[in-house]
């Protein structure tokens, strides 16, 4: 499996371009900004995006969705409790200083845990991960022991709870799925920060030592 990494924005998100090595098929996750830096790479790296996969709408997390989706073709993945979000970017998105203005986009697809989808030669696991925000998903791909986990699960720490339709228990109980139904050399591909594994967590991240024992 081939994962390009791009940090954009102000909010510093990662947004990940994933193909199987030597494929021009791929799937971009989590759009979040800096929509013409994200179609250069596109073009220079050949790929025919086949899928936009979103793991919640934050406005970090959407903010290049409809550009890119234009400029592609690629049908885009949306949680299925957060798809007012996505239509209406700016109504969601505080008035700060650089950030927007976001166009927003009608999901082509919605997703809500329990799927299973086949993209970009890619089996891929939905699962329901809520807890900072309330329709927040994780993508596994069981065949490549990778899981996106958005902003569930952080190297060294989770997502916040603090923003609308977050709610630590909740979140507690999306981590406990994730640590019970992953194997710990599992790659951690997050929302924010540095790449981690499910192993590298459980020996040394505080919110991860609160849940109860496997």
């Amino acid at each position: 499996m081939d994962v390009r990494s791009f940090t954009v924005g102000p909010f510093a998100e990662n947004t990940y371009f994933v193909r199987r090595d030597g494929s021009e098929k791929a799937l971009v996750i989590d759009p979040g900004d800096e929509a013409p830096r994200l179609l250069a790479a596109i073009d220079e790296l050949g790929l025919e995006v086949e899928a936009i996969l979103l793991t919640h709408t934050h406005v970090d997390h959407v903010g290049a969705v409809t550009p890119v989706a234009e400029a592609t073709g690629a049908a885009v993945y949306c949680p299925e409790l957060e798809t007012p979000m996505l239509a209406d970017i700016m109504r969601w998105t505080p008035p700060m200083p650089g950030i927007g203005p976001f166009e927003g986009y009608d999901a082509d697809e919605t997703v809500s845990g329990g799927e299973k989808l086949a993209l970009a030669g890619f089996d891929i696991d939905v699962i329901s991960t809520p807890g900072h925000s309330i329709g927040h998903v994780t993508y596994s791909i069981p065949g490549e022991s990778a899981v996106f986990s958005g902003d569930v699960l952080f190297q060294g720490s989770v997502g916040r709870v603090d923003l609308p339709g977050g709610d630590w228990p909740t979140l507690a109980k999306s981590l406990q799925l994730l640590v019970e139904s992953h194997p710990p050399e599992t790659t951690v591909y997050p929302g924010h920060m540095g790449i981690t594994t499910l192993q590298r967590e459980l020996a040394s991240n505080p919110f991860l030592a609160e849940l109860p024992a496997r």
